[in-house]
């Protein structure tokens, strides 16, 4: 049977593979795997059982009009933002809410500027819309943040539609600062392009502050932004994100969306109105304890050799292995081998990934200090 060009084309997910193998051999210490560690709220488990027979059928494609007056007023207080419900479109995480808004503001071979190294999810999705990505190269030396001027010279007047950002970053877990953002949205302007900022990390941030491009002045009419309930209440599994953009691109994508997914679960929309009543003690409490782990990690995978800066959001580290091998998958592969540590090579995550790996810290302290005692071993 046929299977189109397209989707042949497409990547497998290395990250995907990993899930695999550690579930099946439990000897594997897994540094892989994107996902907070800790369980949903309590709270909000509990509000789970008692709503479950109210929420059995589909909503408006939109979203749950309180959701969406919630996650309005969330982003008010906040984010700065000047949300408006009827501009914010719940969606299965905000992986489709990205894929749709791809799909809903570029035709086939128009371009998007993507940030490489950058989530792994931004290239397959542009694909699918055969669209064109356009990368920008991320520096270490400019500790992975957007230099603007590059930015600037990669801009086609006629086929460039949009700009990706994500602050905090995956893999890089850079944020990016104020005086960027505002370079980026003043080249945003000019060009009378989208800005898409992905910001499910927004809320594991360390010593650095968060700022939304989307609360500077006058980018209401440029900027979409992508949250996600994932990361901040660990609620992966409930598959709720959203976005908030301007009403004809939130217009496009509900149309786009109602074909797709038709809404998101009701039962995670009913959920998303009570984590965000929680109050912040229980994010704050795994922000702080992925900092510990933060400190922990970076400070050994330096004494072992690796060289990794001090990353300021998410819960992943960006280490530079070229000491030891210029191959990452290469070295992946072998440190899953031969030292049963499973990382993330840099080129699942863009060309300008390579020569590094990417470690989460989203497990048990007690598992990372072993892991890095086998990094260590296999290194030496």
């Amino acid at each position: 049977m046929h299977i189109s060009e397209r989707e042949s084309q497409l990547p497998d997910s290395i990250i995907g593979k990993l899930q695999e193998i550690a579930a099946e051999h439990k000897d594997i210490i897994s540094l892989g795997i994107g996902e907070p560690d800790f369980l949903t709220p309590k709270p909000v488990l509990d509000y789970a059982s008692k709503i479950i027979k109210k929420s059995t059928h589909y909503t408006a494609p939109k979203g749950i009009k309180e959701l969406r007056e919630a996650i309005s007023k969330k982003l008010r207080k906040d984010n700065k933002i000047d949300a408006n419900p009827d501009n914010v479109l719940v969606t299965c995480g905000s992986q489709e809410a990205i894929f749709m808004a791809i799909l809903s503001s570029l035709d086939p071979s128009e371009q998007i500027i993507v940030p490489n190294p950058s989530y792994l999810g931004y290239i397959p999705a542009i694909e699918l819309a055969d669209a064109a990505p356009v990368y920008i190269k991320l520096e270490e030396e400019d500790n992975f943040e957007i230099n603007p001027d590059r930015l600037k010279e990669l801009i086609d007047k006629k086929k460039t539609k949009a700009i990706i950002i994500n602050s905090p970053a995956n893999p890089t877990g850079n944020v990016l600062s104020k005086k960027v953002l505002e370079k980026i949205a003043d080249i945003a302007v000019e060009n009378d392009l989208y800005i898409f900022s992905d910001e499910a990390y927004e809320k594991l941030i360390y010593e650095k502050k968060h700022i939304s491009i989307g609360s500077l002045n006058g980018m209401e009419k440029y900027v979409a932004t992508f949250q996600s309930f994932s990361k901040t209440y660990a609620m992966c599994g409930f598959r709720l994100g959203y976005i908030h953009g301007p009403n004809k691109l939130i217009e496009a994508m509900t149309k786009s969306s109602h074909y797709v997914t038709l809404c998101a679960p009701n039962i995670s929309q009913l959920l998303g109105i009570k984590a965000l009543s929680l109050p912040n003690k229980y994010t704050q409490d795994m922000v702080n304890e992925y900092n510990r782990r933060r400190k922990f990690i970076v400070k050994r995978l330096n004494e072992i050799g690796l060289r990794t800066g001090m990353p300021y959001g998410a819960f992943y580290t960006f280490s530079n292995i070229t000491s030891f091998s210029k191959n990452s998958l290469k070295f992946s592969q072998d440190l899953l081998k031969k030292a049963k540590v499973a990382v993330v090579p840099g080129t699942e995550f863009g060309n300008h990934g390579e020569g590094y790996i990417r470690c989460s810290y989203a497990t048990d302290i007690k598992l990372i200090a072993k892991a890095m005692d086998r990094i260590e071993k296999f290194v030496k």
